[in-house]
């Protein structure tokens, strides 16, 4: 009887799944999605360039709105195994004509970062 409830514990123990349990050897993966973006390529780009400009620069754009294609959105999600999250988030905008007005988001050109200070 004793033997068959210690059985029973240990069995529900493991089967409550492997995030309980730590087994070695078992890693977990480094996820990341979207565009990777850093302040170099930020300070790439100038008011004025065009969309391809842009795109050449930063990669094509995660998201595009089709009600709005003045704006490009890039974002950039990353997870580490440890389960830390990362997310970053550069949206460009375009005047009537296709061309660079601004940007807003994590990163901004290091010119207007040191004309605010």
């Amino acid at each position: 009887m004793r033997l068959a409830f210690i059985s029973l514990i240990i069995c529900s123990l493991f089967a409550t799944g492997c995030s309980w349990v730590k087994f070695p050897g078992v890693r977990k993966v480094e996820i990341q999605q979207g565009n990777i973006v850093d302040q170099e390529m930020i300070d790439k780009l100038r008011p004025g360039m065009t969309q391809s400009q842009v795109q050449f620069v930063l990669g094509t754009p995660l998201v595009v709105d089709t009600f709005n294609k003045k704006r490009w959105d890039y974002f950039y999600s990353r997870t580490t195994s440890a389960g830390v999250e990362t997310e970053e988030l550069v949206t460009i905008y375009f005047d009537d004509e296709g061309n660079l007005k601004r940007m807003t988001g994590d990163y901004l050109p290091s010119s207007a970062i040191a004309e605010e200070r």
